[in-house]
């Protein structure tokens, strides 16, 4: 059996994150963990329902699922 390395996120562990996902929905929030399949917490969630308008999911907790996950970008300095 071959085993795939997962993703390499632990360098944006503790920062805020943005990210795309299907359906051109766009959340923001701080990473708390992931795993091998990308399912990713947040932390301090919001949902950007506009460009003038958010929505804060959560502040703890916020599990997404890694196969809705489209892009991710960092919004703070590494």
């Amino acid at each position: 059996m071959v085993k795939t390395a997962g993703p390499d996120l632990k360098r944006y562990m503790d920062k805020r994150l943005g990210l795309k996902l299907n359906g051109n929905r766009k959340v923001s929030g701080v990473l708390r963990g992931f795993d091998q399949f990308m399912n990713v917490t947040l932390d301090e969630t919001v949902e950007e329902v506009s460009a003038t308008e958010s929505n804060r999911i959560g502040m703890v907790g916020s599990v997404i699922r890694g196969n809705s996950i489209v892009q991710f970008e960092c919004l703070e300095r590494i």
